[in-house]
């Protein structure tokens, strides 16, 4: 699939450039930590907008439901991996070599990544434009298959209808600076474990695990 073209080659290079090719190369240059900053406003911004203007008759609370079925991290990888984002990534050997180029969250950031330098390269429109091709036209899955249901809540609901004991999540490991964490989490009824999931926050690791379970439970 061919991806809106980004005259600024310095800054495509950038949108597409792990921390760890840096590490290995021993380069002064950036990775794409700060235009994924930008890009992740960018992507919440126009969701917003776009639910506002599509949903009018909806509260605020379930457009914030949609927003999150739609950005989340597993969407956005798999959008990622629909326009070849994956194939692009400049990343050190070591990080290649045990998949991180298939790492949800790697291929998350990169798609925002790339909506960062596609906004600074362009303008709100082209990135608007993109995203309504890419991204937005989802909505009516995740409306029609209740995705926009907050994981943890809906395993909750599923787990109390079966009669069985609460669900228990656990840290069981923390990884990356403190401004880059990446926690793991696993969910367990009594002592089966019945999801792991990982993620930027506590939460969204909880929310990653409840979603494994509700897949292993359907």
């Amino acid at each position: 699939m061919t991806l809106p073209t980004i005259k600024d080659q310095a800054l495509l290079k950038k949108a597409l450039t792990h921390r760890s090719a840096l590490n290995e190369n021993k380069q002064n240059e950036e990775s794409y930590e700060r235009l994924e900053y930008l890009g992740d406003a960018v992507v919440e911004l126009l969701a917003s907008e776009f639910l506002y203007q599509n949903f009018p008759k909806e509260a605020e609370g379930k457009l914030t439901a949609y927003r999150s079925a739609l950005v989340r991290t597993e969407t956005l990888a798999q959008v990622a991996k629909t326009i070849g984002l994956d194939q692009l990534i400049i990343m050190g050997k070591g990080e290649r070599s045990s998949k991180g180029i298939s790492n949800i969250h790697i291929l998350a950031d990169v798609f925002e990544s790339f909506i960062g330098a596609l906004y600074l390269d362009s303008n709100l429109d082209t990135v608007r434009d993109f995203l309504k091709t890419h991204l937005f036209y989802q909505i009516d899955q995740v409306i029609e298959d209740h995705s926009y249901k907050d994981a943890k809540s809906l395993f909750q609901e599923k787990v109390q209808a079966k009669g069985l004991q609460t669900p228990h999540y656990q840290v069981i490991s923390q990884q990356g600076p403190d401004h880059k964490k990446l926690f793991t989490v696993t969910v367990k009824i009594a002592d089966q474990t019945w999801g792991e999931g990982q993620g930027s926050s506590k939460q969204r690791a909880q929310r990653a695990a409840a979603q494994k379970a509700l897949e292993k439970m359907t």
